[in-house]
């Protein structure tokens, strides 16, 4: 199958009638907030989308997009990659009533102004929420990975010190 690019924005109605369905790529220079929180520019996206009408009227986007991002290990502080998948369902609103009783199986998106909705923002959304949010190697991976990290010194526990009530108690019992 060719590799084409998903388009930046599309009419979610005019795509569900017509049944389309698109897979292709994202560039990943064009996602910038998510390249702002990798170490690295992240990979092209691969997506695939299909837009459509459910049995309740709900015009819907559904689709699952893969892409490689190379992050910092939190645990040794080196580079490694990682892949990030997600899969979406969102269902077109057009009033806050809509989304109130939109079923829990879909998201809510509304179109702007001219009556689009925009892809890339959408899927770059997605992809910021699945990433990890303690970037770190697998254990057997990680030259860190199995040692324990002690920041300061451990100070030995102190004496047990006397009660200062211990007069009252020997008052008490007499």
């Amino acid at each position: 199958m060719q590799t084409v690019k998903i388009p930046v924005s599309i009419d979610p109605v005019r795509a569900a009638t017509s049944g389309l369905s698109y897979e292709g790529i994202v560039s990943g220079k064009q996602l910038k907030r998510l390249n702002e929180l990798c170490a690295g520019d992240c990979s092209d996206v691969a997506v695939s989308i299909e837009c459509g009408e459910d049995i309740q009227g709900i015009v819907y986007l559904k689709g699952k997009a893969v892409t490689e991002l190379t992050l910092h290990c939190q645990r040794c502080m080196t580079l490694f990659t990682t892949e990030v998948t997600v899969e979406f369902s969102f269902g077109l609103c057009k009033s806050k009533t809509e989304i109130d009783e939109l079923p829990d199986a879909y998201e809510p998106i509304e179109c702007n102004e001219i009556g689009e909705v925009r892809l890339h923002q959408l899927i770059e959304d997605e992809l910021i929420i699945s990433m990890p949010l303690i970037a770190m190697h697998d254990d057997e991976n990680c030259h860190l990975g199995g040692k324990d990290i002690v920041v300061g010194e451990i100070e030995p526990a102190q004496q047990e010190r006397p009660n200062p009530f211990a007069v009252l108690e020997k008052l008490k019992s007499k």
